[in-house]
Protein backbone atom coordinates (compact mmCIF):
# COMPACT_ATOMS: atom_id res chain seq x y z
CA UNK A 1 0.00 0.00 0.00
CA UNK A 2 1.87 3.03 -1.27
CA UNK A 3 1.11 6.59 -0.24
CA UNK A 4 1.22 9.73 -2.31
CA UNK A 5 4.08 12.18 -1.83
CA UNK A 6 3.09 15.13 0.32
CA UNK A 7 4.70 17.63 -2.07
CA UNK A 8 4.41 16.35 -5.64
CA UNK A 9 1.67 13.66 -5.43
CA UNK A 10 3.79 10.80 -6.87
CA UNK A 11 3.19 7.40 -5.28
CA UNK A 12 6.05 6.55 -2.88
CA UNK A 13 7.20 2.98 -2.51
CA UNK A 14 7.70 3.29 1.27
CA UNK A 15 4.42 3.91 3.11
CA UNK A 16 6.27 5.30 6.13
CA UNK A 17 7.85 8.11 4.07
CA UNK A 18 5.65 11.23 3.66
CA UNK A 19 7.66 12.38 0.60
CA UNK A 20 9.21 10.78 -2.45
CA UNK A 21 12.99 10.53 -2.70
CA UNK A 22 13.42 13.62 -4.85
CA UNK A 23 11.15 15.75 -2.67
CA UNK A 24 12.88 14.44 0.49
CA UNK A 25 16.28 15.57 -0.80
CA UNK A 26 14.83 18.95 -1.71
CA UNK A 27 13.11 19.25 1.71
CA UNK A 28 16.37 18.55 3.52
CA UNK A 29 17.84 21.63 1.86
CA UNK A 30 15.12 23.95 3.17
CA UNK A 31 15.49 26.22 6.19
CA UNK A 32 12.38 24.69 7.80
CA UNK A 33 14.04 21.25 7.90
CA UNK A 34 17.28 22.72 9.26
CA UNK A 35 15.36 24.58 12.00
CA UNK A 36 13.47 21.42 13.04
CA UNK A 37 16.69 19.46 13.05
CA UNK A 38 18.42 22.11 15.18
CA UNK A 39 15.52 22.11 17.67
CA UNK A 40 15.61 18.31 17.94
CA UNK A 41 19.38 18.38 18.43
CA UNK A 42 19.07 21.08 21.11
CA UNK A 43 16.44 19.02 22.95
CA UNK A 44 18.62 15.91 22.75
CA UNK A 45 21.64 17.87 24.00
CA UNK A 46 19.59 19.29 26.90
CA UNK A 47 18.39 15.80 27.87
CA UNK A 48 21.96 14.51 27.74
CA UNK A 49 23.18 17.44 29.87
CA UNK A 50 20.36 16.85 32.38
CA UNK A 51 21.27 13.15 32.62
CA UNK A 52 24.94 14.06 33.12
CA UNK A 53 24.11 16.60 35.87
CA UNK A 54 21.94 13.99 37.62
CA UNK A 55 24.70 11.38 37.33
CA UNK A 56 27.26 13.80 38.81
CA UNK A 57 24.88 14.84 41.59
CA UNK A 58 24.21 11.21 42.49
CA UNK A 59 27.93 10.50 42.46
CA UNK A 60 28.68 13.56 44.60
CA UNK A 61 25.95 12.62 47.08
CA UNK A 62 27.59 9.21 47.41
CA UNK A 63 30.91 10.73 48.48
CA UNK A 64 31.69 11.26 52.14
CA UNK A 65 31.82 14.74 53.54
CA UNK A 66 34.88 15.89 55.53
CA UNK A 67 32.88 15.64 58.76
CA UNK A 68 32.05 12.01 58.00
CA UNK A 69 35.74 11.23 57.37
CA UNK A 70 36.67 12.95 60.66
CA UNK A 71 34.03 10.99 62.57
CA UNK A 72 35.25 7.72 61.09
CA UNK A 73 38.87 8.59 61.90
CA UNK A 74 37.93 9.58 65.47
CA UNK A 75 36.18 6.24 65.96
CA UNK A 76 39.30 4.38 64.79
CA UNK A 77 41.60 6.48 67.01
CA UNK A 78 39.35 5.96 70.04
CA UNK A 79 39.35 2.21 69.45
CA UNK A 80 43.15 2.21 69.11
CA UNK A 81 43.56 4.13 72.40
CA UNK A 82 41.25 1.75 74.29
CA UNK A 83 43.19 -1.23 72.92
CA UNK A 84 46.57 0.39 73.61
CA UNK A 85 45.68 1.19 77.24
CA UNK A 86 43.51 -1.86 77.97
CA UNK A 87 45.72 -3.03 80.87
CA UNK A 88 46.08 0.43 82.41
CA UNK A 89 43.59 2.04 84.82
CA UNK A 90 41.62 5.19 84.13
CA UNK A 91 44.09 8.05 83.74
CA UNK A 92 41.96 10.38 85.88
CA UNK A 93 40.85 8.31 88.87
CA UNK A 94 43.34 5.43 88.65
CA UNK A 95 40.82 2.64 89.14
CA UNK A 96 39.92 -0.47 87.17
CA UNK A 97 36.23 -1.26 86.94
CA UNK A 98 33.79 -3.21 84.81
CA UNK A 99 32.12 -0.14 83.28
CA UNK A 100 32.65 1.47 79.91
CA UNK A 101 35.93 3.14 79.02
CA UNK A 102 36.35 6.10 76.69
CA UNK A 103 39.31 7.61 74.92
CA UNK A 104 39.45 10.84 76.91
CA UNK A 105 41.12 13.96 75.55
CA UNK A 106 43.22 16.05 77.94
CA UNK A 107 42.73 19.15 75.75
CA UNK A 108 39.21 19.03 74.34
CA UNK A 109 38.61 18.85 70.60
CA UNK A 110 36.63 22.09 70.77
CA UNK A 111 39.50 24.02 72.34
CA UNK A 112 42.39 22.50 70.39
CA UNK A 113 41.38 20.88 67.11
CA UNK A 114 44.97 20.14 66.08
CA UNK A 115 45.31 17.69 69.01
CA UNK A 116 42.16 15.76 68.06
CA UNK A 117 44.15 12.74 66.83
CA UNK A 118 47.30 13.16 68.96
CA UNK A 119 47.18 9.69 70.52
CA UNK A 120 50.49 9.88 72.40
CA UNK A 121 50.10 13.28 74.03
CA UNK A 122 46.40 14.05 74.29
CA UNK A 123 44.24 10.89 74.27
CA UNK A 124 44.26 8.25 76.99
CA UNK A 125 41.92 5.63 78.45
CA UNK A 126 39.38 7.20 80.76
CA UNK A 127 36.37 5.73 82.54
CA UNK A 128 32.91 6.94 81.56
CA UNK A 129 32.11 8.57 84.94
CA UNK A 130 35.29 10.69 84.83
CA UNK A 131 34.85 11.64 81.18
CA UNK A 132 31.11 12.32 81.15
CA UNK A 133 30.06 13.23 84.69
CA UNK A 134 33.23 14.96 85.89
CA UNK A 135 33.97 16.71 82.56
CA UNK A 136 37.19 14.82 82.07
CA UNK A 137 38.31 15.09 85.75
CA UNK A 138 41.18 17.23 84.47
CA UNK A 139 43.23 17.90 87.60
CA UNK A 140 43.98 14.23 88.37
CA UNK A 141 44.21 13.63 84.58
CA UNK A 142 47.05 16.21 84.39
CA UNK A 143 48.88 14.75 87.40
CA UNK A 144 48.76 11.21 85.98
CA UNK A 145 49.56 12.44 82.47
CA UNK A 146 52.75 14.11 83.74
CA UNK A 147 53.70 10.81 85.41
CA UNK A 148 52.97 8.91 82.20
CA UNK A 149 54.56 11.07 79.45
CA UNK A 150 56.55 13.74 81.30
CA UNK A 151 56.20 17.45 82.05
CA UNK A 152 57.78 18.60 78.75
CA UNK A 153 55.16 16.88 76.57
CA UNK A 154 52.26 18.08 78.71
CA UNK A 155 53.31 21.72 78.44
Amino acid sequence: MAKNCRDCGVKTCNPLMPRCYDCSIAYMQTQEFKNKRAKLKAKADERAARRERKRLKDRKDGLKKPAEWAKEAQTAVNRYVRLRDHLEPCISCGRHHQGQYHAGHYRSVGSCVELRFAVDENIHKQCAPCNNHLSGNLIPYRVNLIKKIGQEKVD
